[in-house]
């Protein structure tokens, strides 16, 4: 668990570029549309949003680093976001036992909600709170890491959907299960670009140890989710992230300097090189900017362009 305590922001930003692929699977279905993956159909990308990201990462922290979130179950079950601050407050009433009014959240209470919930130093939170006779109020943190939305560098293709059938009646009054569909994309190299503003670190109190954690979900959330079957066959391929040197720096969406070798007929990961020649010429172009560079790339990710004696003047940190 946390330890309720706050420690001094991080004061540099960030760039990451984040890659993952799904093989057979569906990144993020459209419930608006029969669950089919996300689709730009006019250029034949994949696309998945930065709330499935997001929830990987969520996940991750709370089964397998034991931290408090706030965009959490309780019991199994979805609360609002009342009902959430009150469980969160009650259970912790050690550490906060001044009386509690939550139709007005002052600023000590945000502080002592941050130093318990790192999804919230994370990405930020809205908390609409519902007051007994109508009244309410309102508290907005706009996260310091951000996403867009991911898109994938290759082109893919639809599976063949197959029926699936629940075992369970899709109301009272039907004895046969609900029948729906299997939708499923051969293959799909996901990429995302994400931020780390130290400016708004200063509001959630964003720090080094947090940023640590942060790097290690990137690589490890997806994998230990995988345990379902609209879950399993995705992997993480490759993490970047670029910290530099104060809090008004970025380079933009790392996406734009990345590209295939092939991106048409792709089913696995063994079908292509990943060309990361104008990233790398983009860094060493603005190396005096940069203070680390973090590099995590998966074994079976064949890459150009990124030596591995190319230390970019000592800054490279590379990941297990």
């Amino acid at each position: 668990m946390t330890t309720g305590s706050i420690t001094k922001s991080i004061t540099h930003n960030s760039d990451i570029l984040f890659i993952y692929d799904a093989r057979e699977t569906n990144p993020n279905g459209d419930p608006d549309d029969e669950n089919r993956p996300r689709m730009d159909y006019e250029t034949s990308r994949n696309l998945v949003s930065d709330v499935r990201l997001k929830r990987y990462i969520r996940d991750y922290l709370q089964d397998y680093k034991g931290q408090d979130i706030f965009v959490a179950k309780v019991d199994n079950r979805a609360l609002n976001v009342t009902e959430r601050l009150e469980s969160l407050f009650s259970a912790y009433r050690e550490d906060y036992t001044q009386e509690l009014n939550l139709t007005k959240l002052e600023k000590k209470h945000i502080d002592w909600l941050l130093s318990r919930l790192i999804d919230v130093r994370f990405f930020g939170a809205t908390m609409p709170i519902k007051g007994k006779e109508g009244a309410g109020a309102s508290a907005t943190l706009t996260g310091p890491i951000q996403f867009n939305w991911g898109y994938s560098l290759n082109k893919v293709e639809l599976l063949e959907s197959s029926s699936i059938t629940s075992h369970f009646s899709s109301d009272t009054e039907k004895i046969q299960g609900a029948i729906g569909k299997d939708w499923r994309l051969y293959y799909s190299l996901v990429a995302f670009h994400g931020i780390i503003s130290a400016k708004r670190a200063e509001r959630t109190f964003l720090n080094d140890d947090d940023l640590a954690l942060f790097d290690e979900s990137m690589i490890k959330a997806i994998p230990l989710e995988a345990t379902t079957r609209s879950k399993i066959g995705q992997t993480p391929r490759l993490y970047i992230r670029i910290e530099y040197n104060d809090s008004y720096t970025f380079l933009g969406d790392l996406r734009e300097w990345v590209s295939l070798d092939k991106t048409e007929g792709l089913r696995d990961i063994s079908d292509f090189t990943l060309d990361l020649g104008q990233l790398r010429a983009l860094v060493n172009k603005e190396i005096d900017r940069i203070a680390q560079i973090i590099f995590w790339q998966h074994p079976d990710l064949k890459i150009l362009g990124w030596r591995e004696d190319d230390h970019f003047q000592g800054k490279l940190i590379v990941l297990d």
